[in-house]
């Protein structure tokens, strides 16, 4: 269920210039970055990519489900870590993005880590903004 303005706690702002082959920078200055196009899709390479910040804050974010998740569920997660692979190809309307989420989670055993993930896609933020848009595999 989404939302609503009045549910709000926090809203980031970020500015872009020249779209995927410019800059990008939050209204606090705490993040100012040029952004570039991919060498393996014909750009520079030379800065970071929105296929990059989506990566980094997917990753953050279902790194703090997990936490939530291992806290209800009486899990260690100390030491873990969350990976998150953004892909980015063209499909029937134009470009699409894919996602892989890996964790690895050394004070747990195998099924408890695959349980822990899946609850932990259920609860990210990031995970219920794709659900239905972004094809997402959890490894």
């Amino acid at each position: 269920m989404p939302i609503q303005h009045s549910d709000v706690l926090y809203t980031a702002v970020a500015t872009a210039e020249n779209g995927r082959d410019g800059r990008v920078a939050t209204d606090d200055g705490k993040l100012d970055v040029v952004v570039n196009p991919p060498k393996e899709m014909g750009g520079s390479g030379a800065g970071t990519n929105p296929e990059q910040l989506f990566a980094a804050g997917y990753s953050a974010c279902f790194q703090g489900a997990l936490g939530v998740v291992a806290r209800q569920e009486g899990a260690d997660i100390s030491g873990s870590t969350v990976t998150a692979k953004v892909g980015i190809g063209k499909n029937e309307e134009g470009f699409g993005i894919i996602v892989d989420i890996s964790a690895s989670i050394p004070n747990v055993d195998a099924d408890t880590a695959r349980s822990l993930i899946e609850k932990a896609h259920q609860v990210c933020p990031y995970s219920k903004a794709t659900r239905g848009n972004v094809t997402v595999t959890l490894g």
